[in-house]
C-alpha cells in the first residue's frame, strides 16, 4: 500500500507532553491521531482503531487493532494490534478509568507498529548522567597487579580482571 509507505515517511508527531516525575517527554495517542489526520486526508486514506476486551489465564486485557485503508479500494486493509492489561483494582482510578487508561495504551502501541513510531526515550536528548568512578585491578603477564582507573594505560600491558564500580551517590556520600 502505497499510500502508508508515504504516511509513515511523512508522519511527524512530536512528543508534546512532559512527565515532571520522570522528566521526559512523551507523546500520547491523542498527539499521534492529531499528526496523521492531514496525512490520512492527503493520502486519501482511512483508519479505524477498535478495542477488543479477551482474558487469558485469569488476567483481563484490552487489545487494540488499528486498521487503515485507502478510498481508492476500501478492501485492501493493514492492521496491527497491541495489547494492554486492565487493573481494575488501580489505586486513585475506578473501573471505567482503569479501562479507559489501557484502552488508550494498547490504541497508541497500534498506531505506533502500523506506523513505525518509536516511542522509546531519546538517549542522546537526555542530560548525561555521572557513573561514577571505575577502579580496574590488572595484572601483567609476569603476575604483578597493578590498580588504577585509566584503562587506557593497562589495555595494552595488562589483563584487566576485575572491575570495581563506586556509585556516583556513593562518592557525594564519603
Amino acid at each position: 500500500m502505497k499510500e502508508l509507505l508515504n504516511i509513515q515517511s511523512e508522519l511527524k508527531a512530536p512528543k508534546s507532553q512532559f512527565n515532571s516525575f520522570g522528566k521526559y517527554k512523551y507523546r500520547n495517542c491523542e498527539d499521534v491521531l492529531e499528526a496523521l489526520k492531514p496525512l490520512l486526508k492527503k493520502y486519501d486514506c482511512t483508519l479505524t482503531i477498535t478495542d477488543e476486551i479477551l482474558e487469558v489465564c485469569g488476567i483481563v486485557y484490552i487489545e487494540a487493532m488499528a486498521v487503515i485503508s485507502t478510498n481508492e479500494n476500501p478492501g485492501a486493509t493493514i492492521h496491527v494490534k497491541a495489547q494492554a492489561g486492565i487493573n481494575p483494582n488501580k489505586k486513585g482510578m475506578d473501573i471505567a478509568q482503569s479501562f479507559g487508561s489501557s484502552s488508550s495504551y494498547a490504541r497508541k502501541y497500534a498506531l505506533n507498529g502500523l506506523f513505525l513510531i518509536d516511542d522509546t526515550k531519546d538517549a542522546d536528548t537526555e542530560e548525561p548522567q555521572p557513573l561514577g568512578k571505575v577502579t580496574f585491578t590488572a595484572k601483567h603477564a609476569q603476575g604483578e597487579k597493578l590498580k588504577g582507573t585509566d584503562s587506557k594505560d593497562l589495555k595494552d600491558k595488562y589483563i584487566i580482571t576485575d572491575i570495581q564500580i563506586t556509585k556516583y551517590n556513593e562518592l557525594k556520600a564519603k
